[in-house]
């Protein structure tokens, strides 16, 4: 799974740095930041799912990766 963070959609909220401070960070202007653009380790798939469920700007997204 892969994690997808639109900072346009991002209001600062930092939930997601609540809930996983092992894939989310915040920037200088407090708004939320992606600690790694690729895949996430398979135990940390279902902490990314309440990340993007808690986002109240819907400003997280997950997508399968293409293992081929």
């Amino acid at each position: 799974m892969r994690i997808e963070l639109d900072t346009d959609k991002c209001q600062g909220h930092l939930r997601c740095m609540d809930l996983a401070p092992e894939l989310f960070d915040c920037n200088d202007l407090g708004y939320g930041t992606l600690l790694s653009s690729g895949p996430i380790p398979e135990e940390l798939e279902p902490v990314a799912r309440r990340c993007a469920a808690n986002c109240p700007e819907r400003a997280i997204a997950l997508h399968p990766v293409d293992i081929r």
